[in-house]
């Protein structure tokens, strides 16, 4: 969840920003790394700028799925838009695994039929430029992941997190090139690299799948709804709780026992009560209580 509890119309700015802010960052690295693959020659060089172009192309889904997935809930999707955030994070890995799969193709070609890297101290220097501008897009992120608990930007980070090992990667593999004359050293660099790719592209996939599932919230969450639910004093016990997410928001329903003597008034209010304790402390949830009269036998779930 969220590190703190923060409005809806904020988190949707800062999901926005973010979303904008990746396609700009990853345009301006095709065009630089474009210009030192032309200038270099560089299988490395050109994995990351293959990186770089499905990043941008996942940014751009990214984008346009966030802004669906921030829509208000309509007569068709009551539940709102927010399964567009997983389904725009496996688009993404299904983006990145092929850009995986080229670079192993074009590596596999170079160490074959080896090449010599031209002009590689202007490769050096269109590296740690990305690195940089790379650097402070995920910081960003990563701070609007904190805040909004996005999947969407969640994935997004986790691959331009990937792409600073990449740019490191190709780093190492012109400074073998140039110093040690290791031509050798480009395309097993290359292979390297589309296996982080690869691995960041099966993380992002499981993570979307989970939220596809409706995968239960964390223990930790779940723990500190109990906590809240049985915080109340009319409260007697508190179970079949059931949770999950999409974008945004996140779903919670559960039951409460209570005195079977009250009145319905009575336990319609202890409810409300409990309810808004539970969207103090969990503000984008829906939250759905039933309320049962303590002793009554019925069939329970046990997980």
């Amino acid at each position: 969840m969220t590190a703190g509890p923060i409005t809806s119309d904020h988190a949707k700015r800062l999901m926005r920003r973010a979303t904008t802010a990746a396609v700009c960052v990853a345009l301006l690295l095709i065009a630089v790394k474009l210009a030192a693959w032309l200038v270099t020659d560089s299988v490395s060089l050109l994995s990351s700028l293959a990186d770089s172009a499905m990043d941008a192309l996942a940014s751009l889904v990214n984008l346009l799925a966030v802004r669906h997935a921030l829509q208000p809930a309509d007569s068709e999707h009551r539940f709102g838009h927010g399964k567009a955030e997983p389904l725009a994070g496996l688009g993404q890995a299904a983006l990145i695994s092929a850009s995986g799969i080229y670079l192993i193709v074009e590596a596999v070609e170079r160490l074959i039929t080896p090449r010599a890297i031209e002009q590689g101290a202007f490769g050096l220097g269109v590296m740690a430029f990305s690195i940089a501008v790379t650097s402070a897009l995920v910081a960003y992120q990563r701070s609007v992941v904190r805040r909004t608990d996005s999947l969407a930007i969640r994935a997004d980070s986790v691959h331009y997190a990937t792409d600073i090992l990449v740019n490191a990667g190709v780093i190492v593999s012109l400074l073998l090139v140039m110093f040690l004359e290791w031509n050798a050293a480009d395309p097993i660099v290359a292979l390297i690299i589309a296996g982080f790719i690869i691995y960041s592209a099966f993380r992002i996939a499981r993570e979307s799948l989970n939220h596809l599932m409706d995968r239960e919230l964390p223990d930790a969450d779940r723990d500190r709804i109990k906590q809240i639910a049985l915080g109340h004093p009319a409260v007697i016990d508190c179970h079949d709780l059931k949770t999950r997410a999409a974008g945004l928001n996140s779903f919670i329903q559960f039951h409460i026992s209570m005195d079977g003597g009250l009145t319905l008034d009575d336990a319609h209010v202890i409810s409300d009560a409990v309810e808004l304790d539970i969207l103090a402390a969990f503000p984008n949830a829906e939250v759905i209580i039933y309320a049962d009269p303590e002793g009554v036998e019925e069939p329970r779930q046990e997980f």
